[in-house]
């Protein structure tokens, strides 16, 4: 008798159903063990050449500005960029990127490949070309003029390599980073951040290229109006305008116009341009109304438009543009152009001129008129020796950066094409913006006094996240504080002339500092609480989408008092906090505090 088989037997049409779905299924195991072996290989044979690229910018950093290594250097990147993209673009590494969970690490990846080398052999290559041509020397000026071929030539180069930069800082920005895990999505934000950098960077040159020509005349003459800040007596955007002058420039050649004081403009019965309700409501009609305030609202672009409005009712003339400079940034342009001789024979270094110009001065002469043709002759022999080429070219631009970055040099142009090139950089002086990665308290101080005592007065300025947690977008939410800490440190004011101390004739016993001050939240956030030392409150409204707090200190000599603003996100948002501050004798304008990741 037959034994019995040990398993039931199964049709024939089942049995050989079963066995060509395990062969498929197998070789589908199979290929997918293929697949994924092939990504990992590949994967990791992309991370060597990114680590190399990696590695060879670290080493060539501190020497980029050689163009010759700099180009070998990028060319050396662009290649391991280049074989880096190719791995992770093949027909596999894109079918794997529709997988769940392992498809978004793998998406992201290639993207921010892509980005880089994007940014590696399509932006940076021809910018580091036309810079082998570049000679920095050549921005010397000749007989009074600046040959602009150089700015020219390399325009075409900066525009090209900017447009590329944008849009891979923009490919990776739109990253979902929700479904990543903690290393791609650390490394999305990282490079987020980097190309941004380097975006703006790239942008500075761009401008620069684009706008320079243009402004020195190469188009036509134009005719500049320079507005001279006394940080000695405190406005919004650095301090009063004492001094003005008109510059002239044709062809790459500049030359002094004319000259005027503060003294030499009325005050006006009402603000020479209308005023928005807003500005109106925080600052009244004193900026439309005297020169010395056009820059006590922190936008320039309404200060340039009001000095240009009261320049061209004293002098018929209308000029192209407003700049605006103070003696912080003349000390920076004297380390460029070395010591410069003044009528008076006094010698002006760039450790003299703060002291000499907003403090001695006024110790040496009591009438106004005399102390403005001091600060005039100063800032003339400044501009003649950078003019006539007796500056080093590398010193002038590293001074003129270092001024742009703190806000001492701020420009306006009535040309809307050059206005649109400046509008979100820091020579444009506008209120301070909020973006995706930076939220910006603004910080703006006024002398109340009708004197020169902040020349003794500080303002120590801080910031920073009380409570935060940053979530998988990379966004930040919880409290940050600004706090403010003012401090007279001045004498007695039996040692102080009139003119410094104001001698009470706006109401302010001498030798007391009043400071007026405009705290402007982040755009979008809200206030949550707000102290300040002594028995006084806040005022405040709202400018261009910002919450305002006003409030008004008088400090005798040695005294010192502190305000606090605690404010928050309406929503997440972006993980650093910046304190952005009236420019000021010795002191930053800026404070920075990041939340740290989760």
């Amino acid at each position: 008798m037959t034994s019995p088989p040990s398993s039931p037997v199964l049709p024939h049409a089942v049995r050989v159903a079963g066995t060509v779905f395990a062969a498929v299924l197998g070789g589908l195991l199979l290929l997918a063990i293929i697949a994924a072996a092939w990504v990992g290989v590949r994967g990791f044979l992309a991370y060597g050449h990114l680590r190399d690229a990696q590695t060879t910018a670290a080493l060539a950093r501190d020497q980029l500005t050689d163009p010759a290594t700099a180009a070998d250097a990028i060319a050396e990147i662009a290649d391991d960029t280049s074989a880096a993209r190719g791995l992770t673009t093949d027909p596999v590494w894109s079918a794997a990127e529709h997988l769940p969970w392992v498809g978004p690490q793998l998406a992201a990846v290639s993207t921010m490949t892509a980005a880089v080398d994007d940014v590696a052999g399509s932006a940076l290559t021809p910018l580091v070309e036309v810079a082998g041509s570049f000679d920095v020397d050549s921005l010397r000026p000749q007989d009074g003029r600046i040959d602009l071929t150089p700015f020219t030539e390399i325009q075409d180069a900066a525009a090209a390599g900017t447009a590329e930069l944008v849009d891979a800082a923009d490919t990776v920005s739109a990253i979902d980073r929700d479904p990543l895990v903690t290393p791609v999505r650390t490394a999305v934000r990282e490079l987020s951040a980097l190309l941004a950098e380097t975006r703006d960077g790239a942008g500075a040159v761009a401008r620069a290229t684009a706008l320079l020509p243009a402004m020195l005349g190469a188009d036509g003459p134009r005719t500049y109006l320079l507005l001279f800040q006394n940080n000695a007596e405190w406005r919004s955007l650095g301090g009063i305008t004492g001094a003005v002058a008109a510059i002239r420039t044709d062809g790459g050649a500049l030359s002094l116009q004319a000259q005027a004081s503060s003294s030499d403009f009325p005050r006006y019965d009402d603000a020479v341009l209308p005023l928005d309700e807003e500005v109106l409501g925080i600052y009244g009609t004193r900026p439309g109304r005297y020169i010395q305030n056009v820059t006590q609202v922190p936008d320039f672009a309404l200060s340039g438009a009001l000095a240009q409005e009261m320049w061209e009712r004293e002098t018929g003339e209308t000029v192209d543009g407003v700049i605006a400079v103070d003696p912080v940034a003349l000390s920076y342009l004297l380390e460029a152009t070395g010591p410069v001789t003044l009528p008076t024979g006094d010698e002006l270094t760039a450790d003299n001129a703060v002291d000499l110009l907003l403090n001695e001065v006024y110790f040496r002469y009591e009438v106004p008129a005399e102390q403005d043709a001091f600060f005039a002759a100063a800032a003339a022999a400044v501009f003649e020796a950078v003019a006539g080429g007796g500056a080093d070219p590398a010193a002038l631009l590293s001074a003129l950066t270092r001024a742009g970055d703190e806000h001492r040099l701020l420009l306006w142009s009535d040309h809307e094409e050059d206005q649109e090139l400046l509008a979100d950089t820091t020579l444009a002086g506008g209120l301070p913006g909020t973006d995706d990665d930076t939220a910006r308290f603004g910080v703006f101080l006024n002398d109340g006094t009708g004197s020169k005592m902040d020349y003794y007065v500080t303002a120590d300025t801080t910031v920073g996240w009380d409570t935060c947690m940053v979530d998988d977008a990379g966004d930040a939410q919880g409290e940050a504080t600004l706090g403010v800490t003012i401090t007279n440190t001045a004498p007695g004011a039996d040692s102080l002339p009139r003119y410094i101390t104001g001698g009470g004739g706006f109401g302010v016993p001498a030798g007391t500092a009043r400071t007026v001050g405009y705290l402007y939240l982040p755009e979008g956030w809200d206030l949550v609480d707000a102290e300040i030392d002594g028995d006084v409150g806040f005022g405040g409204g709202t400018h261009d989408g910002r919450r305002v707090l006003t409030f008004e200190l008088d400090l005798e000599s040695g005294e010192q008092a502190s305000v606090f603003v605690t404010a928050r996100p309406s929503e997440p948002g972006a993980p650093t906090v910046e304190a952005v501050s009236t420019p000021r004798i010795g002191e930053g304008t800026r404070v920075v505090a990041t939340c740290p990741p989760a």
